[in-house]
């Protein structure tokens, strides 16, 4: 997802709801914004407008911040459609799935899984999702995770490394737990910015997580957690005790859970297309907002539980389903993404409109956010600036 600086400043007006995400600015009306280079240089009403080298009037649409999509897996190769057919006619879903892909992605070469990154990313981009995450994870070897983190990074924002996704056949937990604290972490590190960690049933416990946070940590990367995806456990005790700066999934959290992300700074990432995806409960999104808790949406890309990029899908569901208004949901798959990431604040921010912010820009071809609920299943991109370069 890499893109040059355009030469040009744009003004974008004739914006009939325009949704920043920043405190002091709000939901504006009959406004307009200018992006120069790659930052946002100015928000404010339509009449009272700068010059700029471009005007694009987009006749009364609604403009967000470009989705922020912080989960996703987009290194794979293989197709696990036969095992998702299987699931909806009533074989439960648990971790085991992954091995196939691993078994798949191991095979595949560079070009094929640059291949798959490439279209995924693009196929996200033209639906408004302009900040991408994505994870290593199946490849499960010192070579095959070092492969997954140096390509992802041709494409993608953020990359996080998850060589603790699953424990490979032949292998014990503790020996592999080792492998990934030692050599395979010092191999990928120099290409990642996070490290993650399936803290879950069928991967790793409370104890093993705790010590792949602890030499991540310890090597300089960021923390997440995969966690209390298939039943209540330590994912997100775990999470907040090491300063995580998420915790995804949350489908399963007890009343302490709820207390514990809202005192602290670790965003409850949500994933709800999963959640659809393999039959499980959706989160209760209410009692996080209600107790306080940051939550995010995001899309949780992956050829096993929930294959789709559509940020608006995700957003439509936490609205339909999960009590979301749509100002949470929005602000969940924009600024709460990027709190996720920790790309909120200061210059070339994501996931917020103002002066300073990176310019990623989606116009929905509906005059307000309202629409991505009003009307779900409809593609609603009009267009799209990543950085202040047109990307649709």
């Amino acid at each position: 997802m890499t893109t040059t600086s355009p030469s040009t400043s744009t003004l974008i007006t004739g914006i009939g709801e325009l949704t920043t995400n920043d405190e002091h600015l709000g939901t504006l009306t009959d406004a307009a914004l200018v992006l120069s280079g790659r930052r946002v240089e100015w928000v404010g009403t339509a009449t009272r407008a700068p010059d700029a080298d471009e005007r694009i009037d987009v006749e009364g649409r609604a403009v967000l911040p470009g989705w922020v999509d912080s989960h996703t897996h987009l290194v794979f190769a293989g197709d696990r459609s036969a095992e998702f057919a299987a699931r909806l006619a009533g074989r439960p879903y648990d971790a085991g799935g992954i091995a196939v892909t691993v078994e798949a992605t191991r095979a595949a070469s560079d070009d094929a899984l640059a291949a798959t990154l490439r279209r995924l990313t693009e196929e996200a981009v033209n639906q408004g999702t302009t900040c991408l995450e994505t994870k290593t994870g199946y490849g499960l070897t010192v070579a095959e995770e070092t492969r997954a983190a140096r390509l992802a990074g041709e494409f993608v924002d953020e990359v996080t490394f998850l060589g603790a996704h699953v424990v490979p056949p032949g292998w014990g937990t503790d020996d592999y737990v080792a492998l990934v604290c030692g050599e395979m972490l010092d191999a990928v590190a120099p290409h990642v910015r996070w490290a993650d960690v399936f803290c879950e049933r069928g991967a790793f416990d409370a104890d093993a997580a705790s010590a792949v946070l602890t030499a991540a940590a310890k090597a300089g990367l960021g923390l997440r957690v995969h966690g209390n995806q298939l039943g209540e456990g330590p994912g997100v005790r775990v999470a907040v005790e090491h300063g995580a700066a998420s915790v995804d999934h949350c489908t399963y959290l007890t009343g302490s859970d709820v207390d514990a992300l809202a005192n602290s700074e670790t965003v409850a990432t949500l994933l709800p297309a999963c959640d659809l995806s393999t039959r499980q409960p959706l989160p209760d999104a209410r009692a996080l907002l209600d107790a306080g808790a940051t939550v995010a949406l995001a899309s949780n890309c992956n050829p096993g539980s929930s294959y789709t990029t559509s940020m608006a899908f995700c957003v439509a569901t936490a609205v339909l389903q999960m009590r979301m208004t749509v100002e949470e949901a929005v602000r969940a798959a924009t600024w709460g993404g990027a709190r996720a990431l920790r790309r909120e604040s200061g210059e070339g921010a994501v996931g917020v409109l103002r002066p300073g912010a990176r310019a990623d820009v989606h116009v929905l071809d509906a005059p307000s956010a309202a629409h991505l609920a009003y009307r779900p299943g409809v593609p609603l991109t009009h267009a799209v600036w990543r950085e202040g370069r047109r990307a649709r």
